[in-house]
């Protein structure tokens, strides 16, 4: 089995006097342990005590990082000990140690308090790694995440599973690209869950490009089945969905992907607030720009449901209502003051005044 080296045993490795060319070639590295080889490098730290350097290699061309997990179909462990084999194997603990590192995330940018949200990464075709009820995401570690199937059987890990991972589950199931969820409550987003308002669109070419348009799910009970149905409806064509009254979850290809959009969501939303409040209304750039926007999105691989709409119907924000409207509720006709009754009023006010005054 291949070793694992996490940040920490690189910092060991380190101190006792050794280089970083004591690590294995096959060895396999968490993001923790990247992270400290890098800073070893920059820092003159790499090679062991006594040991001359090496000329430096050419490097392999540049790439665009790919966290996405490409399991083998048809080939999910059975039976309780090779479940457990590959729940504890060096693959999975990289993307449990990237799932706490999201949990700290969300935590530190104030996206759920408590034990509020969860997060999930699809590991097989029938296994789905899960964040546990009832701990903060702030404060997840390895031994914390478990692992169910997608029916919601918990098969691995000795924290319990939490409720609302069913949804989650029906997100994977509508669409097989959502490899990995992210639900949390950031305070903007969540606003617009309260009021029951989806965000316009037209306004901002990066949430179009990456979260393409922002769902507004009809609130159902958090964990229930009615919730997840009425989630699961919506991830054939939507990365980012508002639950009413409740928060938001993302999907993507991997968990910082689907992390991304959970920021993405909160900015964008906090964003939009603050505009329109500025008394200016809200300057839309136009349908045939944003079909544009939406082929840039399509060349990225990403669904939309928007590219055979008539451009006139893109944008589209007419029930959108930026600002707040008061009322009271209309009194009953008996109740209700006359004239008369009004300027009896202002008079006696005005006596009262004028009294006080002189006194």
């Amino acid at each position: 089995m291949k070793k694992v080296f996490t940040g920490k045993d690189v910092e060991e490795l380190l101190a006792s006097g050794k280089g970083l060319c004591a690590i294995p070639d096959k060895a396999v590295l968490t993001p923790s342990a990247k992270d400290a080889i890098r800073a070893a490098k920059s820092s003159g730290k790499a090679v062991a005590s006594g040991t001359a350097s090496k000329p430096a290699k050419k490097g392999p061309e540049p790439i665009v990082p790919d966290y996405e997990f490409k399991w083998k179909p048809g080939t999910d462990p059975v039976g309780y000990e090779a479940i457990q084999a590959y729940f504890n194997s060096p693959e999975l603990t990289i993307i449990k140690e990237r799932m706490c590192d999201m949990g700290r995330r969300i935590w530190a940018k104030n996206y759920c308090d408590g034990n509020g949200g969860n997060i999930t990464v699809r590991v097989g075709d029938n296994l789905v790694l899960c964040t546990p009820t009832l701990i903060s995401k702030g404060f997840v570690e390895l031994e914390d995440i478990c692992m169910v199937d997608l029916d919601g059987n918990q098969v691995a890990g000795t924290r319990k599973r939490t409720s609302e991972v069913n949804t989650h589950l029906a997100i994977m199931k509508a669409t097989p690209d959502a490899k990995s969820c992210v639900h949390a409550h950031p305070i903007h987003a969540t606003a617009f869950a309260i009021a029951g308002v989806a965000p316009p669109t037209c306004l901002i070419p990066e949430p179009e490009v990456f979260l393409g348009e922002i769902a507004l799910a009809k609130y159902e009970t958090p964990g229930t089945p009615e919730n997840a149905k009425a989630v699961g409806a919506l991830a054939p064509q939507h990365q980012s969905i508002i639950m009413q009254n409740h928060g938001v979850i993302t999907w993507g290809k991997d968990v910082e992907d689907a992390y991304w959009k959970m920021e993405n969501t909160e900015a964008y939303c906090n964003t939009i607030y603050i505009a329109s409040q500025l008394g200016h209304g809200l300057n839309t750039y136009g349908g045939n720009k944003l079909k544009e926007l939406i082929a840039i999105r399509r060349q990225l691989g990403m669904p939309d449901r928007r590219e055979n709409m008539k451009e006139c119907e893109l944008c589209d924000n007419s029930e959108f209502r930026p600002g707040v409207v008061c009322s009271m509720p209309s009194a009953p006709a008996a109740a209700k003051p006359t004239s008369g009754d009004a300027e009896d009023l202002v008079q006696k006010v005005t006596d009262m005044i004028l009294q006080q005054l002189k006194g």
